[in-house]
């Protein structure tokens, strides 16, 4: 198996729509319980760090960050959202997306990733932990998810390279008012 990572494109929108369908069918990746339109989901991410890992034209997974606010004191922070195609589970598809999706988040000034996840979704867990998130907090019922009250373990990762705590940044965290 030979996956290699590339920037998301809208050739991609079928195959990531469509792996989000699974992530979906699986109800541990999200309390979103329909498949957006790809202008949907466009709209909902950030127009950098949008990549794919393929095998050949095969889309095994991907990896893509929203904006937590439209503040521009948080243009640095964003939350994670990571899909792996089902027969590619448990190969290294993810461990190739976080390493490359921190990597470029970093070179496009993103200082903090966050992530809500289902408790239950170890092996997401697992993951974020591996490339240096940490838990920070839980929420309790914080949603209703067919028609069950669902917790979320909220995970971050700060940057050792972007931001004020970095010892070497290029990224100013400043305010125009």
């Amino acid at each position: 198996m030979m996956i290699t990572i590339h920037p998301m494109h809208p050739k991609h929108a079928a195959s990531v729509l469509r792996i989000y369908e699974q992530g979906l069918s699986t109800r541990q990746a999200t309390f979103n319980t329909i498949v957006p339109s790809w202008d949907e989901w466009d709209a909902a991410h950030l127009q950098h760090s949008r990549l794919v890992a393929l095998e050949g034209d095969t889309v095994a997974g991907w990896v893509a960050l929203s904006p937590v606010s439209v503040r521009l004191c948080y243009k640095g922070v964003a939350e994670l959202s990571i899909y792996i195609l089902g027969s590619y589970r448990g190969k290294g598809v993810g461990n190739l997306l976080m390493q490359a999706l921190i990597n470029e988040s970093e070179q496009n000034g993103i200082w903090t990733l966050n992530s809500s996840t289902f408790p239950e979704n170890v092996a997401s867990i697992k993951l974020q932990e591996k490339y240096g998130f940490r838990v920070i907090g839980y929420r309790e019922k914080v949603a209703e998810h067919y028609g069950v009250w669902r917790d979320t373990v909220l995970l971050e990762r700060r940057s050792k390279r972007v931001g004020t705590h970095a010892s070497t940044s290029a990224y100013t965290l400043t305010e125009q008012v």
